[in-house]
């Protein structure tokens, strides 16, 4: 018997089954080392942070807002949480609503397929739940593997923004994704 809910977003890659879903109490223990040790997000480390200010968000409304949210990406029963998804809104001229997503996983998950499969999975859900037009990421010029990872993910490079992140005490320049509604998933 069918209830009319759809399942969480999945994908297969080598054996594990990777879904998003949302984030339970117990991922919280990711969130805080996240925010305290160095390295563990690769390029993105930029200081220590409030390592409770996930728990407070999760009390406030479970990282499901309305222009910022985090699923988790899970690798089922064989792996658990390999790490995050985020989406945050953006807009351009006032009417032109966007969504900016990014992502995070453990050091022992990445390299396998699963980052591409998450973020596009991300995508095919925001495209089925919102009606934006456009889906867009950033990552650093030197990471190759996640500009690898967006283009697996149906994104198309759009270009270098230039002095565009404060990070281990210099500028450094991004380089620009998107996806819009039309283009093909390739899942």
């Amino acid at each position: 018997m069918t209830t009319g809910m759809p399942a969480e977003p999945s994908a297969v890659v080598g054996g594990l089954t990777v879904r998003l879903r949302p984030v339970r109490e117990d991922d919280l223990e990711m969130f805080r080392r996240f925010a305290v040790e160095p390295g563990l997000v690769g390029l993105d480390w930029a200081g220590f942070r409030d390592a409770a200010a996930a728990a407070r968000r999760f009390a406030a409304d479970g990282w499901l807002g309305a222009d910022d949210s985090r699923l988790m990406v899970d690798v089922g029963a064989e792996g658990g949480a390999a790490g995050l998804v985020s989406y945050h809104s953006g807009g351009y001229a006032g009417l032109g609503k966007y969504w900016e997503i990014g992502i995070a996983l453990l050091p022992e998950w990445r390299g396998r397929g699963i980052g591409w499969r998450a973020q596009a999975l991300l995508c095919d859900y925001l495209f089925r739940h919102t009606p934006v037009q456009r889906i867009q990421a950033a990552t650093h010029a030197e990471n190759l593997a996640e500009q690898g990872s967006l283009k697996r993910a149906g994104f198309t490079f759009e270009g270098v923004i230039r002095a565009a992140e404060f990070r281990n005490g210099q500028w450094r320049d991004g380089h620009m994704f998107s996806r819009l509604r039309g283009d093909p998933s390739p899942l």
